[in-house]
């Protein structure tokens, strides 16, 4: 039974997670070439002041990050 740990820093939706979790599972599955019904994954969640990049805390790092519309993930 393949086993996948997803951690990731805090603030997707329940839909972009449930969505992780049937991609996620469906690669698996195939690349293994073992029943979906046996994979599982598993997602951790970390807070932006938990997460380094750098030397530095996601947190600091996001905010000094220029606005693009678009917020970089880690």
């Amino acid at each position: 039974m393949p086993m996948v740990q997803i951690t990731m820093v805090e603030g997707r939706t329940v839909e972009q997670k449930h969505a992780l979790i049937a991609s996620v599972s469906a690669a698996v599955s195939e690349s293994l070439s073992t029943p979906l019904e046996r994979v599982r994954v598993a997602i951790y969640e970390v807070s932006p002041d938990d997460w380094g990049i750098g030397g530095q805390p996601y947190a600091a790092v996001r905010g000094a990050a220029p606005k693009t519309g678009q917020e970089t993930r880690a």
